[in-house]
């Protein structure tokens, strides 16, 4: 059953990448139909075609590699602006690859498609076709998360106590096999119980777990009176904090760790209990904000992306420990996903609450990652119709000819070499998830 139920996730966040892909392409498909780009081909997928069906002047398909997809606008690179040909005009290397583009481009181009071209377009329009795809991620995202948010709700402490550690262990060593021949944590000598609810400390009322854990961090030996209640009794006592090593938790709500994968502890108060949790529905108004956070972690790992591979490498060719903070491939969302819908013990709605998340996860993801200026990613067209913007603008307002569409073909040897750092870096993550995976769930 445990491994139906793990084939189960995986089938279900995988299914739900493709759509992603799919509707990312109908993000660029739509305006481009909108704005009379003659459009030939929407395919699912790269390699040998294993299913088309031609609808209009649009040929529809799924590919044999489900690794991403694209739209075939016809004209996609202008022609040599010295005679409007396709030929090329020197023999060097760059040259010639920007003029296999160009004629790959026109290859399509009939006599009824003059301006029905992509180069054609008025630099705006140019901009809302690439951003289309990027655009439909982030609506994907945020329809998923509040569902998430909003149906589900999301996991917040309560104050009643769920476990209380016996023994006191520094952060990172193992827990002793003789829990009756240690020296007990301040809650367990205190008495606390799994189920006690806690209603103050220090003479101030405990209202929410993490304000709770902000007053014990700061009051390392010093004893404090804590009232909690048990089975409808109040009940008084006097409890000692601790000071021991403990965790730096992120924003995220996950331990930080440097460089080399270490968690970043410092020294706090530590009682040794943990709380209850419960699924807590979000208003409208939590939505968007949760995006945006999202947003603001994924570009942060966007940002730090050659550091982290770095980290990445080294944890797939050493002992060090994976950064569970650090990128994944598909591979690993997969994985992650099959151990979630495996976990008998967590109750099945919330099982599907975390699977819905890491897809909004990977929708906010591909938004942000394909809007970096660099091709082939659709932050490279748009960087190219910004260019051809402001150089139109210049020329007009200094009274010059116009200099008419940028030639984006030229910028393709990079675009070579992007793509191949790409494959790279995946073909990296995913041997990675493979023989290092993160571990999410401790």
């Amino acid at each position: 059953m445990t491994v139906l139920l793990f084939i189960g996730g995986v089938v279900f966040v995988a299914v739900g990448i493709a759509v992603s892909i799919a509707l990312h392409e109908v993000g660029h498909l739509l305006p481009a139909k909108w704005f009379n780009v003659r459009v030939t081909r929407y395919m699912i997928g790269f390699g040998p075609t294993m299913w088309s069906r031609k609808k209009g002047e649009t040929e529809y398909g799924i590919k044999a590699i489900p690794a991403g997809g694209y739209v075939a606008m016809v004209g996609m690179y202008p022609p040599n602006p010295s005679d409007g040909s396709v030929r090329p005009s020197s023999t060097g290397m760059f040259q010639t690859l920007a003029t296999e583009a160009r004629s790959a481009a026109h290859e399509e181009v009939g006599d009824a498609d003059a301006n029905r071209v992509f180069y054609k377009l008025p630099v705006w329009k140019k901009i809302i076709i690439m951003l289309g795809g990027p655009f439909m991620n982030l609506l994907i995202g945020v329809v998923l998360m509040a569902v998430l948010l909003m149906g589900f709700g999301t996991a917040q402490a309560t104050t009643t106590v769920s476990e209380v550690n016996a023994c006191q262990v520094a952060y990172g060593e193992p827990a002793p096999t003789d829990l009756n021949n240690c020296t007990k944590t301040p809650a367990a000598a205190a008495g606390l119980q799994p189920g006690d609810t806690l209603k103050s400390f220090a003479g101030k009322e405990v209202t929410d777990w993490s304000t709770f854990t902000e007053w014990v961090r700061a009051s390392a030996g010093k004893t404090f009176p804590l009232v909690y209640q048990r089975a409808g009794k109040t009940i008084t006592t006097t409890i000692t904090p601790v000071l021991t090593a403990r965790p730096v938790v992120g924003a995220n709500g996950l331990a930080e760790v440097d460089s080399t994968g270490t968690t970043v502890t410092v020294q706090a108060g530590f009682l040794g209990v943990g709380p209850t949790s419960e699924l807590v529905r979000e208003p409208a108004s939590a939505v968007l904000p949760a995006v945006g956070n999202n947003i603001v972690a994924i570009g942060g790992v966007v940002f730090q992306l050659p550091q982290k591979l770095v980290g990445v490498a080294q944890a797939a060719f050493s002992s060090a420990p994976r950064d569970p903070n650090g990128p994944i491939s598909v591979v690993g969302v997969g994985r992650v996903a099959g151990e979630v819908a495996a976990m008998d013990e967590i109750p099945v709605s919330s099982r599907v609450a975390t699977l819905l998340g890491l897809l909004a996860g990977v929708n906010l993801a591909l938004f942000v990652f394909n809007l970096i200026p660099l091709l082939p990613l659709d932050g490279g067209h748009v960087a190219g119709a910004l260019y051809e913007g402001v150089r139109r603008t210049v020329a007009k307002v200094f009274k010059r000819k116009d200099p008419g569409p940028f030639d984006i073909a030229k910028l393709l040897p990079v675009t070579y070499v992007a793509a191949v750092v790409l494959m790279v870096m995946g073909a990296l993550l995913i041997y990675a998830d493979i023989v290092k995976p993160v571990d999410l769930f401790g």
